[in-house]
């Protein structure tokens, strides 16, 4: 017995002295270089967030120029003083005016054009000399553009000496051939001019020059650094890019001469930004918010790209402050921090260890103990202590505890596997009750909307075909060279009849009973080209067909017509500037020996983004300012009605880009009359 009590004693002793020494020579220094670490990512993470907040200072200094731009082109476009001088018909009259304007606004060009765009007077005088191009919108909204440099010194020769800027070599920049950037970055707004009739009379067109604009780059400066604003010597600083190559900016190429004037000889004004930042920044149409190399320091960098009313990237805003202060003084808190860390730690250790003198005889009666109890002795216990210290109470306790260890046990097993079924119950049917009222809440609210839309519908639907047949009664024979007109017309009521069916279907599932019939897709696809023909035609989209001839789907006419208008006017909403749409109808065998038709659409647009790829078939689902989210929901709940299925992709970049969905449905046995 003894020389078991002297084993587990000098176990317990080991034990406790290794855990007293552990965090002295393992554990406290592993903590300190976490924190360390932490530390470190804390700070970098902070100055992200700075120079974030900045970046949309400098934006929303830089949206305000633009609305001033647009505001200006509107003000003279609305002005008495112009409806006057036009109506004199004096040409110096409108050049008088425009030059008040220009100088009172700071713009760099406002000028008058014709409804066609072309250039009639100017802030500088009578225009003369080849046509100049109108840029961008006519609806007096600003938006940024790039003007080749001599069509921009016919808009402005005043300012035409700083818009060429020599490219300078720069470290870490993508290699290049250029040696001068002649192209003029501005902000551009056309506001229209209309008489009292609404005719349009031509264009008010006003701009800002951004190449060289030294009072617009320091006044970005000032409005995000303002003095005393960044702490430990560091500076800020803010750039305008045209592309790659600073065309303003206050970063210094090296220090100005102490006695020199301030001047932009000592601006870095034609370098140009790193290749790590040009690919994510205008390549990829990334906000870069990290540190980076600018012209000859390391900064803590925000840029994000400048686009034109094309939506092309054509230049870059950038603010930040450098890097080496704060890196110094980060590195010296953290220095401060480990040290006193470890000093604090190695002291705690120290006297831990002299403390656990004290412990080790109480814990060694205690251990022993428990291990007599576990051996099955029922009658072991600590005994008392010298020590009327929390140990001695604790010893105390524990054979108060070795008592009634084992019956309380017992009961807490019990209790706790009755709490155990009784929460797992509970929270079952809590969970099933939340998921059908969820359902059921979802399920009411679309049965009251397309309810009440279908009423809605129905009233001007009656008026429609009352007067269809009014039409046809009152002209008799003579509606003969409209009859097709008529037809089609008298078509799109029974559409629109049976569209109020399907909503009602939403509302009351079990009123609702479709029919079937074979119906020529390839005919589906040309009446909804014929319905959509002013969209395609608007946004300037080139149709391709590839069609399969003798195709017969299972499906009701009316309904197929409907889901294709809607695939067809998506894919047109996703070319806005025009492309190529691609419509094809096939057939295609299945595994289980039947034959499918599949009607696909395919578009050369952004394609489908991942933030709507998942719930892109739910209701409310949509991804565009004006949409409401049930279209594709309508058209794959009409095509699961007939059997079929919907699917939605994105093409590969090296088809086109875009998305393609494909609609599938049963094919119906084909008729003798279409056999080869």
């Amino acid at each position: 017995m003894t020389r078991a009590l002297l084993l587990s004693g000098t176990s317990i002793r080991r034990k406790l002295l290794a855990l007293v020494l552990l965090p002295l020579v393992g554990v406290l220094p592993l903590l300190g270089v976490i924190l360390l670490w932490w530390g470190d990512g804390a700070i970098d993470e902070l100055l992200r967030t700075k120079v974030r907040s900045d970046l949309a200072v400098a934006h929303g200094y830089f949206e305000k120029v633009m609305v001033d731009v647009g505001t200006g082109a509107t003000t003279v476009a609305e002005s008495y003083g112009l409806r006057r001088a036009l109506q004199s018909r004096d040409p110096a009259a409108v050049q008088s005016l425009l030059q008040t304007f220009q100088t009172r606004s700071g713009l760099t060009y406002l000028n008058w054009r014709s409804p066609q765009g072309r250039l009639l007077v100017a802030h500088w005088g009578l225009a003369d000399g080849p046509p100049v191009e109108l840029l961008g919108d006519r609806d007096g909204r600003p938006h940024v553009a790039v003007v080749d440099g001599g069509e921009f010194a016919r808009l402005a020769p005043q300012a035409r000496d700083r818009v060429a800027v020599p490219i300078l070599p720069t470290q870490g920049a993508r290699p290049g051939e250029r040696t001068v950037e002649d192209r003029a970055l501005v902000i551009t707004a056309a506001a229209p001019v209309r008489d009292d009739n609404g005719a349009l009379l031509g264009h008010v067109q006003a701009g800002i020059l951004l190449n060289r604009n030294l009072d617009f780059i320091d006044r970005i400066n000032d409005i995000v650094y303002p003095e005393g604003a960044l702490p430990f010597g560091s500076h800020g600083t803010a750039t305008l890019f045209l592309e790659d190559v600073r065309i303003s900016t206050n970063v210094r190429l090296f220090a100005p001469d102490p006695g020199a004037a301030e001047g932009a000889a000592t601006r870095a004004i034609g370098t140009r930004v790193s290749d790590t930042v040009r690919a994510a920044v205008l390549s990829e149409g990334r906000t870069w918010l990290d540190r980076a190399f600018v012209v000859k320091d390391w900064y803590v960098s925000a840029y994000e790209p400048i686009s034109d009313h094309h939506g092309q990237r054509v230049g870059m805003l950038y603010v930040g402050f450098l890097e080496r202060p704060f890196t110094q003084l980060k590195y010296a808190v953290l220095a401060a921090i480990g040290v006193l860390f470890f000093t604090v730690m190695i002291g705690a250790a120290w006297w831990s260890l002299r403390a656990a003198r004290g412990i080790f005889e109480p814990v060694e009666r205690m251990e022993l103990a428990m291990r007599t109890f576990q051996a099955g002795d029922a009658k072991a216990r600590v005994g008392s202590l010298s020590s009327q210290d929390e140990l001695g109470h604790l010893a105390h306790g524990l054979d108060a505890l070795l008592d009634a260890i084992t019956e309380k046990t017992r009961a807490l097993q019990e209790w706790n596997a009755v709490l155990d079924a009784r929460v797992a119950e509970r929270t079952a049917a809590l969970q099933a009750a939340q998921d059908q009222l969820m359902r059921s809440e979802k399920l009411a609210v679309i049965g009251q909307l397309t309810a009440g839309m279908a009423h809605e519908i129905n009233n001007p639907i009656a008026v429609i075909q009352g007067n269809l047949d009014l039409l046809r009664h009152t002209l008799g024979p003579r509606a003969e060279p409209v009859k097709v007109e008529l037809d089609l017309a008298q078509q799109q009521v029974e559409r629109m009849r049976l569209i109020v069916t399907q909503m009602l279907q939403f509302a009351r599932p079990g009123d609702f009973a479709g029919y079937v019939e074979a119906v020529d897709p390839v005919r589906a696809f040309e009446d909804s080209l014929v319905l959509t023909e002013h969209a395609l035609r608007e946004r300037g989209i080139r149709v391709e067909r590839h069609f399969e001839p003798g195709l017969r789907a299972a499906i009701n006419r009316q309904e197929l017509q409907q889901v294709l208008v809607n695939l067809v006017m998506n894919a047109a909403h996703a070319m806005p500037s025009g492309g190529t749409m691609t419509l094809s109808c096939r057939h295609q065998s299945l595994d289980d020996g039947h034959v499918a038709v599949t009607l696909a659409v395919a578009d050369q647009g952004g394609g489908l983004p991942d933030s709507v790829k998942n719930g892109l078939f739910q209701p409310f689902v949509t991804h565009k300012k004006d949409g409401t989210g049930l279209g594709l929901w309508i058209s794959r709940s009409i095509v699961e009605r007939y059997g079929g299925d919907i699917r939605a992709v994105n093409r590969p970049a090296q088809d086109g880009g875009g998305a393609v969905f494909t609609v599938w449905l049963r094919a119906d046995p084909p008729r003798p009359s279409d056999q080869p």
